[in-house]
């Protein structure tokens, strides 16, 4: 009897998954950017001056999402959960009221430089203490830290004390001396904030996929055996948690020139909570997830405080609805319906599998 070749499996198994995941990101891919076309093609449709709430409404929910792509990035890849993010976010944006002129438009990417800087500056200050410390103190200590930023804006006259300060002029956004782009108008504002978006979900997918990223995952399982393998887990811990902030900060300063005005309490823990009820409402350990879940956080916010003053009670209904009945967020939804739904052909597929694995054996 002639015997079969010998075959290398594990280069069979290795070019197996290497494929199965070359297409997942290709339709990965493919969603984002449907889902960006469908985003900035909504203006478009809600033209009109009648409209302008809801331009705004999206641009808030745009803004909201970068802030828990921002915390996503520690939760979700890091297993780092902060309860002080909001000191990042409110930074950025009191620096950016702060250094705007009162008599005339400032420059919009120097104060975009600026607010970033300052955010990622006490990210990496706080990160340097906090990350001496796991688990349930790590916790308690990044919220410290949120409260005393909190209460420096708050009991202070830094920038209006606890009356917070105005921006009295949108800044300009010129390219060459030229200026381009009027944020005055809603719709420009919202495709600004859209490319915000775009880059915040592009720049940490990079991450993510690169060697720093692997890192972060493999810190997330298991934090000694990385330590173990010859990797300085405390430094890309920080890596992570300044790029986290820096990423809030720029959030913080797109939400400062939408409003015009900011006060002590887009500092406060509740700023912070909203941000980690996005990412776990959305799910953890997805950037779809951040998104998913900052869109239906504050659009839902928005419906139900039309209907009664205590709308917080239907909030916090449906919060702990969709995490029973959907633990790994609403970004699962669709793949639970297709179980769901083709529960009984999968099984008979997989019995007619092992049927003929068994004829095979």
């Amino acid at each position: 009897m002639a015997s079969t070749p010998p075959t290398n499996l594990g280069a069979d198994i290795g070019a197996a998954f290497d494929l199965q995941r070359r297409a997942s990101l290709r339709w990965t891919t493919l969603a984002w950017a449907i889902a960006f076309a469908v985003l900035a093609a909504l203006p478009l449709a809600l033209g009109g001056e009648g409209n302008k709430f809801y331009i705004d409404l999206l641009s808030k929910v745009m803004i909201m999402a970068i802030f828990a792509l921002s915390l996503q990035l520690l939760i979700g890849y890091t297993g780092l959960v902060s309860l002080g993010h909001a000191a990042y976010f409110a930074t950025a944006a009191y620096a950016t009221a702060m250094l705007a002129p009162q008599s005339e438009p400032g420059n919009g990417w120097w104060l975009l430089v600026a607010a970033v800087a300052a955010a990622a500056v006490l990210a990496l200050l706080v990160g340097m203490l906090v990350l001496r410390t796991r688990g349930i103190y790590f916790i308690m200590v990044t919220l410290a830290f949120a409260q005393m930023v909190y209460f420096i804006f708050h009991d202070t006259k830094i920038a209006g004390g606890s009356d917070g300060t105005y921006i009295y002029f949108r800044p300009e956004f010129g390219v060459f001396g030229a200026r381009p782009l009027g944020i005055d108008d809603p719709v420009h504002f919202y495709w600004l904030v859209l490319g915000a978006l775009i880059f915040t979900v592009a720049a940490l997918a990079m991450v993510l996929r690169s060697r720093f990223g692997h890192a972060l995952i493999g810190i997330r399982h298991n934090e000694q055996r990385m330590r173990a393998a010859g990797f300085a887990t405390y430094r890309y811990q920080l890596g992570a948690f300044v790029a986290g902030g820096a990423f809030a900060g720029l959030a913080g300063y797109l939400y400062a020139i939408q409003f015009g005005f900011v006060n002590p309490e887009i500092a406060s823990w509740h700023q912070s909570g909203n941000a980690m009820l996005m990412v776990i409402l959305g799910g953890v350990g997805s950037l779809a997830g951040a998104v998913i879940g900052a869109f239906s956080f504050v659009l839902l916010a928005e419906w139900f405080s039309t209907l009664t003053k205590h709308w917080q009670l239907l909030m916090g209904g449906f919060i702990i609805a969709a995490v029973a009945l959907l633990p790994g967020g609403l970004v699962g939804l669709a793949t639970v319906l297709r179980r769901r739904l083709g529960g009984g052909a999968g099984r008979r597929v997989s019995g007619k599998a092992a049927g003929i694995q068994g004829e095979r054996r």
